[in-house]
């Protein structure tokens, strides 16, 4: 079982494109420019879940021959992504020419359609990731790993702290990639200069409209004019998230959804993978050895942006995140892939999702 560690492997090592230098270029680049595939990956297949709440999440599904019975990699997207997100497809293409099957779950009305609950989705929704992870290993034959990105990443180790020995009857092993596991270091860092002009704008104007379609849906959910005045994730977490999903206050939000501290109760092979340059998360906030379970790994490479980790000649690609963190949760689930089919010498260029 993976002991502790934050100095070596995977990525640890991983240096940025000389043309693209920075944590912000590091982000934005690959988000919007880079390649995300090496070739042709099939479409993806969705199905619509109803939820214990009488809601619904719509899972999307990347499988072949004998999906049931492969390797399942189950991947939780970031705030406000889908698996039309450049990390989502890039995973689905290693997915797929390693002959493993993909899903990508979408969180409470970011499958592009609104959800019908008086509730949307947050950082700590443990409980989500619970339901989810259940019904994928009652339809699922073979083992079962987990990645979280972003968002996602923090929900996903919140669950495996909560869970604790239990975690392994649903995951074999789990990672986090680029997560905000101290969400108030997070939140008050992404609410200013740069960070808020850019990130905070480019969240805000989606999710106050969606915000505001859930208050039509269920008039008085939450203050509708503050909401419309609200300027950062601070105030939106305050006036929205946290009343809206059973938070006195934001900072009683980002104090209970943090995985953080909960990191020390993990009992299944777990990774954190944080660029220290990330313009999201403070490397001030990072977990370090003593915050850890032994059944924990953290890799805190110098580069790589927010969910960027950009390889290659221009225009690069995106693929040397996904690629390492698959293999890492393989290898530490016990797990020998199959034979990965031939990949193409040149990668073709694949137009970013709108």
């Amino acid at each position: 079982m993976p002991q502790r560690s934050s100095t070596s492997g995977g990525l640890q090592g991983y240096a940025a494109p000389w043309w693209l230098p920075g944590g912000n270029l590091q982000t934005i680049w690959p988000a919007l420019f880079a390649r995300r595939t090496r070739g042709t990956v099939p479409a993806f297949a969705r199905q619509r879940w109803t939820t214990p709440d009488g809601d619904f999440v719509d899972v999307d599904v990347l499988a072949g021959e004998g999906a049931a019975r492969r390797p399942l990699v189950v991947l939780f997207h970031g705030l406000e992504g889908s698996s039309g997100s450049h990390y989502a497809e890039a995973f689905a293409d290693v997915a797929w020419r390693a002959q493993l099957t993909f899903v990508v779950p979408h969180f409470r009305g970011c499958s592009g359609e609104l959800n019908l609950a008086p509730r949307a989705y947050h950082s700590g929704d443990h409980a989500e990731i619970d339901f989810i992870l259940r019904r994928l290993r009652q339809q699922h034959q073979g083992p079962i790993v987990a990645v979280g990105v972003s968002l996602g990443g923090n929900a996903l180790l919140r669950w495996a702290g909560e869970a604790g020995e239990r975690a392994a009857d649903l995951a074999q092993a789990v990672a986090a990639v680029c997560s905000p596991l101290d969400l108030a270091a997070g939140g008050h860092h992404i609410g200013k200069g740069f960070n808020r002009m850019v990130y905070t704008t480019m969240f805000l104007h989606t999710m106050k409209p969606k915000a505001l379609q859930k208050w039509a849906q269920h008039p008085g959910l939450f203050d509708r004019e503050a909401l419309l005045r609200a300027s950062d994730l601070y105030e939106f977490d305050n006036i929205f998230t946290a009343p809206v999903h059973g938070f006195t206050g934001v900072e009683d939000y980002w104090a209970r959804a943090s995985a953080k501290p909960h990191l020390h109760r993990i009992r299944i092979p777990a990774l954190a993978l944080n660029a220290l340059n990330d313009p999201f998360v403070p490397a001030a906030s990072l977990p370090q050895a003593a915050d850890i379970s032994a059944t924990m790994t953290l890799w805190q490479p110098a580069q790589g942006g927010h969910v960027g980790f950009p390889s290659g000649p221009f225009p690069g690609h995106v693929l040397a995140m996904p690629e390492a963190v698959t293999a890492w949760l393989l290898q530490a689930a016990g797990i020998t892939p199959p034979v990965p089919q031939a990949w193409p010498q040149r990668p073709q260029t694949v137009p970013a999702a709108p």
